[in-house]
């Protein structure tokens, strides 16, 4: 039976509903100093907003050593009535010191393998996704090895395969290593910030492999988002592949979140869904927010 793994146990893929596809509860990286996501308050208030706005699900892609807090996750989740889906994995290598990956070389599988059966630390919580990155219009030996050592967990256990595209670019290069040279099944394979790279060409490449296409981060003033994600998500649409799209928030410092005044985390239903709904219809959308996350999260676990 295909299950989504959620931090409260796995659920059937229906159960998701309306779903915020990729987000960030906690996070914090050197590469954004004194903007960490790392107050379970604010987290409470969060999900609390984006559960009165009709959210129902939210897949948490923080990933090994980036401040998960993944033991406050299942007290959240049954307090805001939304479910929550962890991420094992790791992020590029900027985002790490030396030593913790010095620690995690040659045992990187084996990590992820046992966050999504065994859990996360000492939490007993079991990741539902592997987070990995790619650079920019590029893979470097860390991006490889980590996607090698993904690729291996999800051998071992089923698990889905998130990608960060660094800018959106990448997603041939992604597919090539993962699916091409790894064996991994497209469909397992969710490729995150399409949209930040607004390129249709590599779009309808990348959804006719078979993966899913994430379009996530609106209301960033710096990337082409808001206003050209209608049209990119119709295009992928009419050429057949609105069963392969998914959509986010990626809330990651916390001025973004909305209980400290900006967008977060009920954007995406508050704004960016009525909007796609006059442009593209309820059914698209609905599907698109509703149906396609569950299929995309849902495996046979093993």
């Amino acid at each position: 039976m295909s299950a989504v793994r959620t931090v409260l146990g796995d659920v059937a893929p229906e159960e998701p509903g309306v779903c915020d596809a990729h987000d960030h509860l906690f996070f914090g990286s050197p590469r954004l100093p004194g903007q960490e996501l790392r107050d379970v308050a604010a987290a409470r208030a969060e999900l609390a907003a984006f559960r009165a706005e009709g959210g129902n699900s939210v897949v948490q892609w923080t990933p090994y050593g980036l401040g998960r807090r993944a033991a406050d996750l299942p007290a959240l989740s049954r307090e805001s009535g939304v479910l929550v889906v962890a991420a094992t994995g790791l992020h590029q290598a900027v985002h790490y010191d030396d030593r913790t990956l010095a620690d995690l070389r040659g045992r990187l599988a084996e990590v992820f393998v046992a966050e999504l059966t065994d859990g996360i630390g000492i939490s007993g919580v079991r990741a539902g996704i592997i987070k990995v990155a790619g650079g920019f219009h590029a893979l470097d030996a860390h991006a490889r090895r980590t996607m090698s050592a993904a690729a291996e967990a999800h051998h071992a256990t089923g698990a889905p395969i998130a990608v960060h595209l660094e800018l959106g670019t990448g997603a041939l290069d992604v597919l090539d290593l993962l699916c091409g040279e790894l064996g991994v099944p497209p469909h397992r394979v969710i490729l995150g910030h399409l949209n930040r790279s607004p390129d249709s060409v590599v779009h309808l490449q990348a959804a006719a492999s078979g993966c899913y296409l994430a379009f996530d981060g609106p209301s960033r003033a710096n990337h082409a988002t808001d206003w050209r994600m209608p049209e990119a998500v119709r295009a992928l649409a009419e050429a057949g592949f609105g069963d392969r799209l998914l959509l986010g928030g990626d809330t990651t410092t916390a001025a973004a979140r909305s209980v400290n005044g900006g967008p977060g985390m009920p954007y995406l239903l508050r704004r960016v869904r009525p909007r796609l709904v006059a442009e593209l219809g309820a059914e698209l959308v609905g599907r698109v927010m509703s149906e396609n996350p569950g299929r995309a999260l849902a495996v046979e676990w093993h």
